[in-house]
Order: C-alpha cells, then sequence, then structure tokens
C-alpha cells in the first residue's frame, strides 16, 4: 500500500497536484492517466521519493519495499546484466557484497565470522539463495538468453537494457511497483509475457503507459489525473473512456430523466461486466463494477481531436500491383522478390523489421525507388502519405500554422476554414499563429493528420502514426482510422490499435519473404502460436 496525503505541487503559475488524497491498494494495479503535460511521471516521482512536495506527504509502510523502472539507460554500464537486475532490491545486494567481502578476507577473524553469521541469516531471510535463479527467469520471460546475462550493460543494445532495467523493477518481488511506460521497446512477446506477470502480482502496481491494451489487461483501477487531482474508478482503460464518454453524454442531455440514464448505465456496466477480463481478477472486478452508482461516472475534461478521413472519390477494383519489389541497404536486402494485391477494402498492417517497413510504405509512396521490381497504382486512386519522420515537413519559414497547411489545401481554402480545421485538432485561438518549426512531436503528428485529411485521398499508407501521441488522440485517430472506407496500409506497435483496424496481415520475415494472412490481427498472434 502507498498513499499521497493533501498533496500539492506547482511549477511557477502552473497548478499541478491541488490536495491531491489517494490510496493504492495491495493486490490491485492502477492505470495512471491523463493528457500530456498533466503531471503523470511528475506524480510517479513524487511516489518514489524523486522529487518533493510543496506541500503534503506521501505515506508508506517503513518495512515495505519500492521498486521503480528506471529510466537512465546507461547507468549500469560496466555491471553485469544479472548484477543489475539483483540490484533492484537494495538490501539484498548489499547483503550479498558485504558476505562476500569478508569471505574474500585472507585474515578472517572471529567477529568476521560472527558478521557473516549475521549477514547470512538476513541474507536467507530475503530469499538470497533463489536471488540469481529468480533474476535468470525474469530476464528470460523478457526475451534475454542465458548467454547474454553475464554480459556487460555497456553490450547490449538499447532495447535490451530497457528489458534489463524492467527486470531490475520486478525483481525480488517489491510491496510497491511503480512502472513509467514498461511497454515501449518490448516486442510483442515481452509485452505478452509482463501482461501475465503483473496480472498475477499480489502487490501494489501503478503503471504509466500509452498502451491502450496493456492498460485493459492487466488493470484494475484506473486514476485518473484531471483538474488537478486524481480520481480513481474501477475497471480498466476502456471501462472508463466509454464511461467518461457516457457521463459527457449524460451531463449534456439535461431532458433526460433520472430513470433512463439509470438504465443506460444499468445496461453500460453489465456490457463490461460481461466482457471482464478471464484472469483471476475478473471475478471482484465485476463486483465492484456492479457496485457502480450514477454519481461515480463523471465527465472528464479531456479534449479529442477530430479526425475523419473523407473520400473524394470512391476506389476501383484496381488498387495495387506489387510485383517482384527488392529492396536492399547496402549489403542488407530487406525484402526481395516481394508480390501482394492491395484490394480496396484492405486494411493491411505490416509486420517484421523496422527498417523495411519503412523503406517498402516509402517505395509505395513514390518518395524512393525499389532496386528491382515494380508497382502499379489504380488510376482511381489517390495516396496519402504519413511518414516515420516528419521533420522535413516543417523545415519552412511559414509564419504560421494556417500558412503552413494552407500549402496543403488542395482548393485554396480561406482563412476562416484554416481556422476552424486546426481547432478541431486542437490547435485553437492563438496557437494557430504557432511557427512550425517549434512544434512538439505530438503537435506535429496533429498537422500532419491534418494534411492526410485535406487530401481527401482514397488510399492510406502510415508508418507509427500513434508515435509522440496521447491516449486522446490515439483514440481519436483510432476511431477515425476505423470508419474509414478506402484502403489501408500501416505500421504500429499499438496492439489495440492494430486489431481495431487491420483486417489482413503482411509480415516481412527476416529473409525478405513476406507472410500474407487475411486474418486480424489476434486472429494471426493465435494462428502463429500454433505453428
Amino acid at each position: 500500500m502507498i498513499a499521497v496525503s493533501n498533496v500539492s505541487l506547482r511549477f511557477g503559475d502552473r497548478k499541478l497536484f491541488e490536495d491531491v488524497n489517494i490510496q493504492f491498494n495491495s493486490g490491485n494495479c492502477y492505470g495512471l492517466i491523463g493528457a500530456n503535460g498533466a503531471g503523470k511521471s511528475t506524480f510517479i516521482k513524487i511516489l518514489a521519493g524523486d522529487i518533493e512536495t510543496q506541500e503534503g506527504n506521501v505515506i508508506m509502510n517503513p518495512d515495505d519495499r519500492l521498486a521503480v523502472l528506471k529510466q537512465n539507460h546507461f547507468e549500469y554500464e560496466e555491471y553485469s546484466v544479472l548484477e543489475t537486475v539483483m540490484m533492484g532490491h537494495k538490501r539484498l545486494y548489499e547483503v550479498m557484497n558485504e558476505k562476500n567481502a569478508i569471505y574474500a578476507k585472507e585474515d578472517f577473524s572471529d567477529e568476521d565470522g560472527m558478521r557473516a553469521a549475521e549477514l547470512e541469516g538476513e541474507f536467507a531471510d530475503l530469499n538470497g539463495w533463489e536471488a540469481e535463479s529468480e533474476a535468470a527467469i525474469l530476464l528470460q520471460g523478457l526475451g534475454i538468453s542465458d548467454d547474454m546475462h553475464d554480459k556487460k550493460m555497456a553490450e547490449l543494445t538499447g532495447s535490451d537494457k530497457v528489458k534489463v532495467l524492467l527486470s531490475q523493477a520486478l525483481f525480488g518481488k517489491p510491496d510497491v511497483l511503480l512502472l513509467d511506460e514498461p511497454t515501449n521497446h518490448l516486442d510483442i512477446k515481452a509485452i505478452q509475457w509482463l501482461e501475465d506477470f503483473l496480472i498475477n502480482f499480489d502487490n501494489t502496481v501503478i503503471v504509466v503507459s500509452h498502451d491502450r491494451h496493456f492498460l485493459n489487461k492487466v488493470c484494475t483501477h484506473i486514476a485518473d489525473l484531471d483538474f488537478s487531482k486524481i480520481q480513481v474508478y474501477v475497471g480498466n482503460y476502456d471501462f472508463w473512456y466509454e464511461s467518461s464518454q457516457l457521463a459527457s453524454k449524460m451531463a449534456s442531455d439535461q431532458n433526460s430523466k433520472k430513470e433512463e440514464k439509470i438504465k443506460e448505465l444499468q445496461a453500460f456496466i453489465a456490457r463490461f461486466s460481461a466482457n471482464a477480463s478471464k484472469s483471476k481478477q475478473a471475478t471482484s472486478r465485476k463486483k465492484m463494477l456492479d457496485k457502480i452508482e450514477l454519481d461515480d461516472i463523471r465527465p472528464s475534461s479531456r479534449k479529442y481531436p477530430f479526425v475523419n478521413f473523407s473520400m473524394k472519390r470512391d476506389i476501383g477494383n484496381d488498387v495495387l500491383q506489387v510485383k517482384d519489389l527488392s529492396y536492399s541497404i547496402e549489403d542488407k536486402k530487406l525484402f526481395s522478390k516481394m508480390n501482394f494485391t492491395l484490394n480496396q477494402d484492405d486494411k493491411i498492417i505490416l509486420l517484421g523489421d523496422e527498417l523495411a517497413k519503412s523503406a517498402l510504405l516509402r517505395v509505395l509512396a513514390e518518395e524512393e525507388e525499389a532496386q528491382e521490381g515494380s508497382i502499379r497504382w489504380g488510376v482511381t486512386t489517390t495516396r496519402a502519405y504519413f511518414p516515420l519522420d516528419n521533420a522535413k515537413y516543417f523545415e519552412g519559414d511559414e509564419p504560421s500554422l494556417v500558412d503552413w497547411l494552407r500549402q496543403y489545401s488542395p482548393d485554396d481554402q480561406s482563412e476562416t476554414f484554416l481556422r476552424g480545421f486546426l481547432g478541431r485538432m486542437l490547435f485553437s485561438g492563438e496557437e494557430v499563429k504557432k511557427k512550425p518549426s517549434v512544434l512538439s512531436g505530438g503537435e506535429k503528428v496533429r498537422c500532419m493528420l491534418s494534411k492526410m485529411m485535406l487530401s481527401e485521398s482514397n488510399v492510406l499508407l502510415l508508418d507509427e502514426p500513434t508515435n509522440h501521441l496521447d491516449l486522446e488522440s490515439i483514440q481519436a485517430l483510432n476511431n477515425g482510422l476505423t470508419i474509414f472506407k478506402g484502403a489501408m496500409i500501416f505500421t504500429s506497435h499499438d496492439h489495440q490499435f492494430i486489431q481495431t483496424i487491420a483486417n489482413r496481415v503482411i509480415e516481412i520475415r527476416e529473409d525478405g519473404s513476406i507472410l500474407d494472412k487475411q486474418l486480424t490481427y489476434d486472429e494471426f498472434l493465435e494462428w502463429r502460436d500454433k505453428q
């Protein structure tokens, strides 16, 4: 258990938290959500003791141990992988080192013997004899093989370092576990392993993540940071999102009778209770959901951009033919003799090597040419491309976002129209006067999506469009692409985004060949697990 009492924090005139009182109980996993800049990572640092509050206290049992996912990937460069994991339990690591130092002495005294005996007792109480095997099991579960356990951290890739630091946080069954974006840089198998680990974890977990599928799988509660307060809701992210939308609808519908609202709420609760996760958390979660009253459902202050990809013309039967396409970078062949046809209703997710996926999308967008083979687009097709790196689109000297967007407006739209369009993408008031070069990563993504929507294309090519977006923008983009009537080829690491959009999977294999399946993402993963 960990709690905060009357916590307040301001940065200058900006109020992040005001009299926050909340208790996180053992056995629960809390998804901490909030708009970008709301203070999620700051709150995690307050709980971890890395940031002092201006008012209030963090309360925790003095005998409980807290573990945090470290964000500095270069902090342990001189240590071995296995040792880095065991450093996650500070007291156990101190006992191990002191014990080993005593045994290494040449002049071993009676006093040393007594101290060693004390340390051996504490070592056993801390489950020290199982420490190395536990650390190895965690590493193996996250995909760090045995032959890497004795390597120095400096020898590992960035993604492998993340896995080791995650193992470090999980090591030794901490009483309170704080995880800030734990799925970043993890592959599918590692994420699935982490989901299973947290579902079966008996102590307190507080997690920040932009991965909605992950939040839905592991969270028993959502802690919503809004209005400088934190409100806890029973259920996962989807339940919170749907309930906040329902609350907004109820609040705006002043003429609706309370009895009708209660019936709507009861139907909503029943639907989510019936679809609860099949994990051991499901029964208790269902009981808690069933106890929710009308007043427990509150609207959110969140603003969602309006994402809608309309098409200027319908797409014909002849969309795209890819024939014997091959692409190499230096001596590395990314794909070879690739053949496939894109149909008018296809929503294709590309899986496989990152370089290969991005290269294929650049070739299809006619930004580059492949060394061999051909692509042929149908005469009815118009394409809009979202690149992985959008920097070149913001290198001009346009004085404002309105001027930036005007250059992509096919009908020379008025300033009023462009301002309205930007407003729907959450650039309101003075924000439309920003210079494009000073935008944040998330703002640039929203601008690129605006550019694509203005084109009214019937084929979309998207390379990791959810990068840099907050949960609200991801949800809006997801909703917009789900109802898009044209064809699409895209890449993403967001499980829910892929599952709700894709109806076909093309995986680029290591040898450059492709695997093409007319399946949803979950169906594909299930099929692959059986192979």
